[in-house]
This record gives structure tokens, sequence and C-alpha cells, in this order.
């Protein structure tokens, strides 16, 4: 070998060793590929999904509630129409006293 190659050689081969790993050992340690390994395996990959599903539900239970709770205050019976009516002026007593019954039946 020439001087430049073995150089060149020596430099590859000490490069994993001033990374913290001998020249032959893989370059990602112990720890694998990303969440398959490290001891977790599966049951990780499956926590991730339950973790976004609580969190995608709870959003979707607090728009939910928060749009049901809105349509509460706006209702209005008939009876209460029929008062409002009748308080302006839009039907007379007698008018108010016909409908009041029939509402009631």
């Amino acid at each position: 070998m020439t001087r430049t190659s073995t150089a060149i050689t020596t430099a590859l081969l000490a490069t994993p060793t001033l990374a913290g790993a001998s020249p032959g050992q893989n370059w990602q340690g112990d720890y694998g590929h990303m969440m398959w390994g490290g001891g977790h395996g599966i049951f990780g990959g499956l926590m991730m999904i339950v973790f976004w599903g609580i969190v995608i539900a709870l959003i979707v239970f607090a728009v939910k509630w928060a749009s049901d709770r809105q349509g509460q205050g706006t209702r209005r019976d008939a009876m209460d129409i029929l008062r409002e009516r009748f308080a302006a002026g839009e039907i007379d007593e007698e008018e108010f006293e016909r409908r009041r019954k029939v509402l009631e039946k």
C-alpha cells in the first residue's frame, strides 16, 4: 500500500472509534431503529396510537360540548313567543287566551 492509501484507511477505521464505537460495531449502538428498537417493540407504537387517539377524542368532545352549550341559551318555547306577541300588541287578549289554552293541552 502507498502512504496515502494507508492514511485514508487509518482515518476511515478511526472515525467510528472517535464517535465512541469500535471499528466493526453498528453506528446506531444499542438504540435500534426509531421506535421499534430499544426494548419497546410494538408496544411503543401501539401506545403512540392510543395516545393520539385520546387527544383527538378529547378535542372532538370539547368542541361538541361547547357547541351544545351555545345552542341552549337561544331556545324559546311557544308560550314565551305568545307572551312576547301579546306584550308587543300583535294579538289582543282574546287571541292570547285562545292560543294559550291550545298550547296548554
